[in-house]
């Protein structure tokens, strides 16, 4: 597959966008552009937990509704989810009923519930890896899938007890995020 797609509006953008106006908007507006604080990372981290073994899509379709459901993501609220939300939730065919992914989002909330203000946001940006050079045109496969340091940031929050966080996970949120930037060459976010 090619690395690079020129849409509807004469634009090229990173070709895994496809023609789906929802990814291309995503892509346009939210990929790769930094992303802070405790409660947005949260709902990224928890979003890319549901989505492992899923396309992105799927869960930037269902996206309003998560929000709904897991409380705009805070993770006060979300930590004091009990038996009866998690049954609630798995009864809701507007997200993906997975009781493991939504245990571990209500688990991963009362972490983060508990760290200090700003704790977790500085724990994930410590991670980013300093500016490298930008995918070239080629092929998809060219841009890695887990690094170094996507695989250094799951060992960190696994040790402090967090799930849904494996390194292709985090490579994914940290790419979301703004934490790398893997917009191809050619790219007109590049």
């Amino acid at each position: 597959m090619a690395s690079l797609l020129t849409g509807p509006d004469a634009r090229a953008r990173c070709a895994w966008v496809g023609d789906d106006a929802e990814y291309r908007r995503y892509h346009d507006e939210e990929w790769g552009t930094p992303l802070r604080g405790d409660r947005a990372l949260f709902e990224k981290m928890s979003l890319e937990g549901f989505q492992a073994g899923l396309s992105w899509i799927t869960i930037l379709r269902k996206r309003p509704r998560f929000r709904e459901v897991f409380a705009g993501f805070d993770p006060a609220t979300v930590a004091a989810f009990d038996g009866d939300d998690v049954e609630r939730l798995m009864a809701d065919a507007g997200i993906i009923r997975n009781r493991a992914k939504i245990e571990a989002a209500v688990s991963n909330a009362a972490l983060v519930r508990d760290m200090a203000e700003g704790e977790l946001d500085a724990l994930m940006w410590s991670f980013a890896p300093v500016a490298s050079a930008r995918p070239r045109p080629g092929t998809l496969a060219d841009v890695p899938a887990v690094t170094p340091e996507s695989t250094a940031l799951s060992r960190a929050l696994r040790a402090r007890g967090f799930r849904f966080v494996g390194p292709t996970t985090m490579y994914a949120l940290m790419q979301s995020a703004g934490m790398v930037d893997d917009h191809v060459e050619g790219c007109w976010r590049a």
